[in-house]
């Protein structure tokens, strides 16, 4: 199913707005300053959006409870005026005017998490062009402390936070998109970081997640390579930090811009979903137990997808998957299917299929055609 945002729709994440334990949809619209919500039906279906006006070029877009209130907020970048939108929930679906927070130049990719454990949630910030990343640590009564700033390598444009070492502090790894690597700060667990540690990555990286893909207790980086056509497995050890283990293909042309990750087949294994621009598609790569992938399936989209989210939008159990198509203005919803409920598949190859395979289908479409599709 597709359904319209605002103009330049370029980042998307979940959560659910109006606590009727269903999923809703929040998108950054970059070309229209504003933020559109979608309340979901909880059958995979949506509302039509409701936007919200932000600060200029709003780049990203990220959820959590700012104000302790149980209600879901809306954290927005907004790339051309050096600023942060925060947007407070009512816990019925809409939201308040925003609040501005400055930022460094280019805010490009927002995160939040409590990184002083203070059981207050604070937020983190991208920017591209000042080559740092920012701290802005939550009060927890609607206001934020001004920023402090950590130096990052060079064009800073994606980040993930995550205990990478084990000493339940939370820390962070930026994608630098300018010189090809990843910076990791170590987190003191009172809010403030270490110096970066520096990696080398794939080519011109835009998008990091992070998850323990081996079942080794230590979390993991992956990193999409905008300008390739693969994606970046780096495996972390408690001694070593992180090593480039493997890439995965996302083919000629790909462009993969945005990803995220799950168990989206139900075996236990964390998944990964990225979205090709170049290719309009979905690239689902099923994860083994060792850390390794299976070759990627894929699933067409609209026009130029930019970013991607997951969650179960129609309560079934099974991840759904959604998409934003920067060049129609669109969001695509496609819906997880496990087992024997086929949708088609556009590799050219058989695919085999068992009691874990997961499948997507549009969510427009119950229609299962059987064509290149094996049932083992």
């Amino acid at each position: 199913m597709t359904y319209s945002t605002g103009f330049g729709p370029i980042s998307v994440t979940v959560g659910d707005f109006n606590n009727d334990n269903r999923l809703d949809i929040v998108v950054s619209n970059w070309k229209g300053n504003t933020t559109s919500v979608l309340l979901g039906y909880g059958n995979g279906s949506f509302a039509n959006q409701t936007t919200y006006a932000t600060g200029a070029s709003p780049r990203s877009v990220a959820v959590g409870d700012f104000n302790n209130d149980s209600r879901l907020d809306i954290v927005v970048s907004n790339y051309d005026d050096n600023t942060i939108s925060v947007l407070l929930g009512y816990g019925n679906g809409s939201f308040k005017n925003q609040m501005t927070y400055s930022t460094g130049s280019k805010p490009c990719f927002a995160a939040v998490d409590d990184f002083n454990n203070d059981s207050r949630l604070d937020i983190v910030v991208a920017n591209c062009d000042g080559n740092t990343i920012s701290v802005l640590l939550g009060h927890g009564n609607d206001s934020f402390a001004n920023q402090t700033t950590y130096s990052t390598g060079l064009g800073p444009y994606s980040l993930a936070v995550g205990d990478f070492n084990n000493d339940t502090r939370l820390d962070i790894v930026v994608v630098n998109r300018k010189d090809n690597t990843i910076s990791v700060l170590l987190g003191y667990g009172n809010g403030f970081f270490t110096n970066h540690m520096t990696y080398s990555t794939g080519f011109t990286p835009s998008c990091v997640v992070i998850s323990d893909f081996n079942a080794d207790n230590q979390l993991d980086i992956v990193v999409a390579d905008a300008n390739g056509k693969s994606v970046t497995v780096h495996l972390g050890y408690p001694n070593e930090g992180f090593l480039k283990q493997m890439s995965l293909i996302t083919g000629n042309g790909s462009r993969p811009r945005s990803f995220t990750n799950g168990d989206f087949n139900n075996d236990g294994q964390i998944d990964i979903a990225v979205v090709n621009s170049g290719t309009n598609n979905i690239g689902v790569f099923l994860g083994y137990a060792n850390g390794s992938f299976a070759n990627q399936i894929t699933y067409s989209t609209d026009s130029s997808p930019c970013a991607i989210a997951a969650g179960d939008f129609n309560n079934d159990t099974i991840l759904d998957i959604v998409v934003v198509n920067r060049d129609n203005d669109t969001i695509e919803v496609f819906l997880g299917y496990a087992s024997l409920a086929l949708a088609a598949v556009t590799s050219a190859s058989t695919v085999p299929i068992s009691s874990n395979f997961l499948l997507f289908i549009a969510a427009e479409s119950l229609t299962l055609p059987f064509s290149n599709i094996l049932v083992a």
